[in-house]
């Protein structure tokens, strides 16, 4: 109650002028294209999405299934080729590790003799 006058609950501030009515379609029929082309854009990402996901779970198959095969190989007491080259790359690779050891042991060695 304000001045003997009672108020309706509502919204504050002035009133809007009358909008013009066709007007007030357009803008809701360009809401609804936006809207449309949003949509549909969220669409083209998530399929996308599940594509590259429903690839790398094939090549995980893959990878899976190549490891049974040498598990199996290995079972019969026989050795992968493919593990073989990995077992003496590593051994080389060790074995290039141990020699860059040894030379930079030796390089502070000799430098340590020398005053």
């Amino acid at each position: 109650v304000v001045g003997g006058k009672v108020k309706k609950p509502g919204k504050r501030g002035r009133k809007p002028a009358k909008i013009d009515l066709k007007a007030k379609l357009e803008r809701s029929r360009q809401s609804a294209r936006e809207c449309r082309a949003r949509k549909k854009l969220r669409y083209q990402y998530l399929e996308e999405l599940v594509s590259s996901r429903e690839r790398a779970i094939c090549a995980l198959r893959e990878e899976l299934e190549m490891y049974k095969q040498w598990c199996m190989a290995m079972d019969q007491g026989k050795i992968p080729s493919e593990i073989k080259a990995l077992l003496t790359g590593e051994e080389q690779g060790k074995a290039q590790q141990n020699s860059t050891k040894l030379a930079k042991a030796g390089k502070t060695e000799a430098n340590g003799s020398n005053p």
